[in-house]
């Protein structure tokens, strides 16, 4: 009989014998069925940090993976929690595609809630994780990698170019040339494109040390006009666009559409939009000034073809197929769909908060995307085998994808693919070819978007027509290193930086071994899907990847955080154990410091248990601290068919486990042990469906496998 059960009998006889009524003993005896007894010694057992000798093991942290909100919730799961752990790791809502937003902001909100709740609790947190191909906001941060779409103004360009594509410089002036001013054939935006090549001398440091002057070109005084470049450099480089025949000749510009003015604008290795109006005329005629010799040795290319001065009240010069575009005329498009409503809007919610525009709402997904569309007939059918370029401004109440595509009676059709709605106006453009002579109407889907669709000013033409003709500029593998690694150090500061009170120790780099070739990484390269948070970091930034990754991390955190790689199957693949070490060798021989290897350990009752010591042997010889950063240990099925045997089965592996670190782990190298799965995992859990892999039940009862949890702390960390 255990020591509580011995207590609560106790209790009993007291609260007897103090009664006013007289006892009278039963005259028969009840024995406890033996399942109760056993559950009742189980319940017995203290807290399970209880069994820490913390004077012993003062760096040894048991930890629980849990839920953002059910800790939040302060409910049975934050109660559990707080009595039996050290260390909480929250599964998802701390890694990038919980707090990455469409637009590339981090939403710190309830991570802030969580740190703070868990601060006030006493509890520790682990911070999971930095740097991983799955569980990414991957359509963002595709999204900075997708082709650059330049269309040019519908409306034709008062600038002359003729001495730019002849190269002659013919009327555009070169009085400060710097290290020199050429037209370089193949440097422009797309294929075969040229752009002006501006060299700044090596001591090169005013706006017009390099200098390149327009032909003049005439204005209506009256009227408002664009400016339109696009810009890049070698390296990061300074400019502006001054002028001859403004009123104010060197005005501070909202360059590239941030909302902010400034004297100046900045360039990289990517191109740059630059586009901005000017109206404040002193005669009938303009120059502009291209000035770069801000810095000294850097060299910039500006694009030809979409070098664009044009009258934003002229006349456009493209045919449309698409009558009333602009919706302004109060008149939308057809359409159908389940309880979808379209129309046009109040002036003044168009794109640039100007006139009027076409909206659809769909209040939820349908099963299929043509479920619910509009419709566009054109006057006569398209033209077979032309290709026919589409541009549209768009927005939502929320992300999304529509799509649109040109199509015929019979429903055949040629798509454009999908289009990503974000909940900012974003011009589109994009292209198909049509492959029958009966496409007839210009139809958009949106049953994958849940929420109202705002389109406006749409154009759709033939590529053979002039004006609006559309360039598509592919990032080179340079430009899409250059832009994630700015990308990843906006996340690593943001993320790090709002844990840096509480979190004192990361998993920095997330599974990066692949299951396959063991001493590689993984790559999207060769699999047939690719889910749609993955994303792939290493492709893009190569093997040191990580090593960046470790350096942002020490750069924005505390000095003193404890910084691990994380893998899973090191005990069913030795070789990729082995293949981890060596990448740590690796990520350290280029300078970053890796202080921990966590080895996930998602197992079950038939694993090897000669493969868990030898993982042990290997990860203890690293001289690195080792965590079992996601233990949960299944029985192989589903929590109605599992028996006592499976139970104890699973008991044994817990213990064997948690001895076996101890054993094999030196104190000095041991981080602690994380219970990934406290609970059985439910029926409609992503995780290990149905299957019992907890130390309780799902309805929070202990189970045998928290008995052999306790004895095997109450053995080893004593």
């Amino acid at each position: 009989m255990n020591r509580l059960y011995k207590t609560v009998l106790g209790f009993i006889g007291v609260a007897v014998i103090t009664s006013c009524s007289k006892y009278k003993p039963l005259d028969f005896d009840v024995d406890k069925p033996e399942s109760i007894t056993a559950q009742e010694d189980i319940d017995a057992y203290p807290a399970l940090k209880s069994y820490i000798n913390r004077v012993a093991h003062p760096g040894f942290k048991l930890g629980v993976a849990l839920g953002l909100q059910e800790y939040l919730d302060k409910g049975v799961m934050y109660r559990l929690a707080n009595r039996n752990f050290d260390e909480i790791v929250l599964g998802y809502e701390m890694k990038h595609g919980a707090v990455v937003k469409a637009d590339g902001s981090l939403d710190l909100v309830k991570v802030n809630s969580f740190l703070q709740t868990a601060g006030e609790s006493g509890m520790q947190v682990y911070g999971h994780t930095l740097m991983w191909h799955a569980n990414q906001n991957a359509s963002y941060l595709k999204g900075l990698l997708s082709p650059l779409l330049v269309t040019s103004p519908a409306y034709p360009n008062d600038l002359s170019l003729a001495g730019l594509k002849d190269k002659s410089f013919t009327g555009w002036s070169l009085s400060h040339p710097g290290a020199g001013i050429s037209i370089a054939d193949g440097e422009g935006m797309g294929a075969g494109n040229k752009a002006i090549k501006l060299v700044a001398g090596g001591g090169s440091s005013a706006a017009t040390d390099l200098q390149l002057i327009t032909p003049g070109v005439a204005v209506n005084k009256t009227h408002k006009y664009e400016v339109v470049m696009y810009i890049k450099s070698d390296v990061a480089g300074e400019g502006r666009v001054s002028f001859e025949g403004l009123k104010n000749n060197t005005p501070s510009v909202d360059w590239t559409k941030t909302g902010t003015a400034s004297p100046t604008f900045t360039t990289g290795i990517s191109w740059k939009e630059i586009r901005f109006t000017i109206d404040d005329f002193s005669g009938d005629h303009i120059k502009l000034h291209f000035d770069l010799g801000y810095k000294a040795g850097v060299t910039y290319y500006i694009d030809i073809n979409n070098l664009y001065v044009y009258d934003t009240q002229g006349t456009p010069v493209i045919s449309n197929l698409v009558s009333n575009g602009d919706f302004e005329s109060g008149s939308g498009w057809g359409g159908w769909g389940g309880s979808s409503t379209r129309g046009i809007t109040a002036d003044g919610m168009g794109v640039g908060n100007k006139g009027k525009a076409f909206f659809v709402t769909n209040p939820a997904k349908a099963a299929n995307y043509w479920d619910v569309q509009t419709s566009y007939n054109f006057a006569a059918p398209l033209d077979n085998g032309e290709t026919y370029e589409l541009s549209f401004w768009v927005k939502g109440t929320a992300a999304g994808i529509i799509r649109p595509e040109l199509q015929s009676a019979d429903y055949s059709s040629n798509g454009y693919g999908q289009v990503a709605v974000t909940t900012e106006w974003k011009q589109v453009s994009v292209a198909t070819t049509a492959t029958s002579a009966d496409r007839a109407r210009l139809v958009f889907s949106y049953g994958e978007f849940a929420g109202t669709v705002y389109i406006d000013d749409v154009v759709l033409k033939n590529t053979k027509a002039s004006g609006g003709a559309t360039t598509i500029v592919e990032k080179t593998a340079a430009e899409k290193k250059y832009i994630l690694n700015a990308a990843l150090d906006k996340w690593m500061s943001g993320m790090v930086g709002a844990g840096k009170s509480m979190v004192k120790a990361w998993d920095v780099v997330n599974e990066p071994m692949d299951d396959g070739n063991p001493y590689e990484l993984k790559t999207a390269a060769g699999r047939p899907n690719i889910a749609a948070d993955e994303f792939f970091w290493q492709d893009y930034l190569g093997k040191d990847y990580a090593v960046t990754a470790f350096k942002m991390a020490r750069q924005y955190g505390n000095a003193t955080d404890i910084h691990f790689i994380n893998d899973y199957n090191l005990e069913y693949n030795l070789d990729k154990c082995r293949g981890l070490i060596a990448y740590v060798n690796y990520i350290e021989s280029k300078g970053a410091k890796v202080d921990g290897i966590g080895t996930q350990m998602h197992i079950n009752t038939g694993t090897s248990k000669e493969n868990i010591a030898e993982m042990f042997k290997l990860l203890a010889a690293t001289g690195k601290l080792i965590k079992v950063s996601e233990l949960d240990i299944g029985v192989g099925v589903k929590t109605p068919e599992a028996t006592a045997a499976h139970y104890k089965a699973q008991a044994d592996m817990y213990k064997y486990v948690i001895d076996k670190y101890f054993e094999l782990i030196p104190a000095k190298q041991r981080y602690g042990i994380t219970i990934w799965s406290p609970l059985d995992s439910r029926a409609n859990s992503s995780w290990r469906a149905g299957e019992p892999i907890g130390i309780w039940t799902e309805a929070y009862v202990r189970k045998l496998g928290y008995a052999a949890t306790a004895q095997a702390l109450e053995a080893n960390a004593k």
